[in-house]
């Protein structure tokens, strides 16, 4: 198949379907010089689209606990 047919195909795929999933990623450092510190991912998938935000904190779950995310319980939260 050609690039062309390969977008027009995957286009076509209805995505009504598709399960909608939110989550929160914690994932802290693992380094000396950073600890306490870590990073934070926001995603969100499902049928109206796919979006994902990530971010260095320094109190990653002061920052968490802060967001309109997690406070409307709708986001699972995973902490690496």
């Amino acid at each position: 198949m050609s690039r062309e047919e390969l977008k027009r195909l995957f286009l076509t795929f209805p995505t009504l379907d598709i399960p909608e999933k939110k989550q929160i990623i914690v994932e802290m450092d693992k380094f000396k010089g950073r600890f306490g510190q870590g990073t934070v991912e926001i995603l969100k998938d499902g049928p109206d689209g796919y979006s994902s935000f990530k971010t260095h904190q320094e109190l990653p779950m002061k920052y968490v606990f802060n967001r309109n995310e997690y406070r409307s319980g709708e986001y699972k939260l995973i902490i690496k």
